[in-house]
């Protein structure tokens, strides 16, 4: 340890210096470092604004604005100087290599202002930049989505529920599904960055800045929209934060939901997918296997995102009003969560795109007799008979079908009029499996013009968010 890093932030109140376990227990510069980019913009902010407060010179500004261009420098080219420091924090690292470049004029910066409120500031900005990253890692997995539907556009599918067949739907229908759920993630994490546009410069330690600083300026300096509105909340709130991790954890949900189904449509019995090669693994024994790894690993890794959400939760639950220091603990669950939530997120966006869909299996699938159910249903309804005696009359239909050993498609007319004297011969064409597609023309619904339709508008807001990531 230098000789200026040895000299504490603080340390004027002791007369012995930390426990050397406790100072390595309690450093976070291990991690905090990660927000040295936003600990330097903000530096060079508050020289400027402190200089327009009197503080400092205009001289003497400008003289720390380009020391801190040079530690920035350094910091980007030469990784050993940051590996070694022993600094406490991200704060301590950079005014003590400001001090080492200005001596007393560096010392002057800290002048009105609290790690309590720097910290809340940087997270913030930390925050909005990798909400920015994340979407536009959404925006590419949506466009993944995207293009694999209009390349099958047309291809019918098992539709489930309760993973029993159901209904048949378009394979472009069930991929826009999901493509729903990342659109609905792409505009939650916008909403976390509107949540955390607002500057806590100037609070102080948490009573606010006793020095006549303009605070809107300094929040435009930074990039936010607006300041926060009271200084004892801004050093506390993290609300921000654990918004970020429920939108990530969200995030992470959709993809192991997703996961879930690649998984499942892997799997010889579905047999609905080819694997791409560059996206999974073989095994150590054997031979045949082709392992669904990034889609078992993506589901595998929401769990820890989910703890990250769970973490800060609990660390922010019991605090009383202002900083604490246990709030040094939110920035290891929600980096962590980050970079999770990032890599998974790209690795699906890359695995969809290489991932062939088997056509042939996909319509044969769908021609499972049982899908059409309910059209047998809808077709009585629309000749005059109640649903809920439709219903009761085709599930008979059904339970005769499995015991004469014919699909209700091969089922004859003279027996199907022995439920009721509704069927007549134009049913056949009610049961095929284009005729069940049509059908569903509603918005939002399976049929292929609607599916068009709905792809035509999912794109349109898809362009919006590459434009606007």
């Amino acid at each position: 340890m230098s000789g200026s890093e040895g000299q504490k932030m603080w340390g004027g109140r002791f007369a012995r210096p930390p426990d050397a376990s406790f100072y390595e227990f309690e450093r976070s510069w291990r991690f905090d470092r990660r927000m040295l980019p936003q600990e330097l913009a903000l530096d060079r902010a508050w020289a400027r604004a402190i200089a327009a407060a009197g503080i400092l010179t205009d001289e003497e500004a400008k003289r720390i604005v380009a020391a801190l261009d040079e530690i920035e420098a350094r910091a980007n080219s030469d990784a050993a100087w940051l590996d070694s420091s022993k600094a406490e924090d991200v704060h301590h690292f950079a005014e003590t290599a400001l001090i080492e470049k200005l001596g007393p004029l560096g010392a002057k910066l800290h002048t009105g202002r609290s790690r309590n409120e720097m910290v809340a500031t940087e997270f913030r900005m930390y925050v909005k930049d990798a909400v920015r990253q994340i979407r536009r890692a959404v925006a590419s997995l949506m466009r993944a989505v995207a293009n694999q539907a209009k390349r099958n556009l047309g291809i019918p599918m098992p539709g489930t529920t309760h993973m029993q067949h159901a209904q048949p739907l378009l394979l472009s229908h069930w991929l826009l599904a999901h493509g729903e759920a990342f659109s609905r993630d792409a505009d939650r994490l916008a909403a976390v960055a509107i949540s955390a546009d607002a500057c806590p410069l100037g609070s102080g330690a948490l009573a606010g800045c006793a020095f006549p600083l303009d605070r809107a300026a300094l929040a435009r300096d930074l990039g936010f929209s607006r300041i926060t509105a009271n200084s004892l909340d801004a050093v506390s709130d993290r609300d921000f934060a654990l918004e970020f991790l429920f939108a990530l954890a969200t995030l992470a949900m959709h993809l192991s939901r997703l996961s879930e189904d690649m998984i499942l449509f892997a799997s010889p019995e579905f047999g609905f997918v080819e694997l791409p090669d560059e996206y999974s693994t073989g095994s150590s024994l054997m031979p045949q296997k082709k392992n669904p790894d990034s889609w078992e690993l993506t589901r595998g890794k929401t769990g820890r995102i989910y703890g990250s959400l769970v973490s800060l939760l609990t660390t922010a639950k019991g605090l009383p009003s202002s900083y604490q220091r246990d709030l040094q603990e939110d920035k290891e669950a929600l980096f962590e969560a980050h970079d999770q939530a990032l890599a998974v997120t790209q690795i699906a966006a890359a695995a969809l795109t290489a991932t062939k869909f088997r056509e042939s299996r996909l319509r044969e699938a769908a021609q499972d007799p049982a899908l059409v159910a309910t059209e047998l249903a809808d077709y009585l309804v629309a000749k005059g008979i109640p649903f809920r005696e439709a219903h009761e009359i085709v599930g008979k239909v059904l339970r005769a079908s499995e015991q004469d050993g014919k699909s209700i498609r091969e089922m004859p007319l003279a027996r199907l009029k022995e439920f009721s004297p509704a069927f007549g011969g134009e049913v056949s064409t009610v049961l095929a499996l284009e005729s069940a597609l049509a059908r569903r023309a509603v918005a939002g619904g399976t049929a292929p013009g609607a599916v068009r339709a709905a792809l035509e508008d999912f794109n349109k807001r898809l362009a919006r968010l590459e434009e606007n990531p």
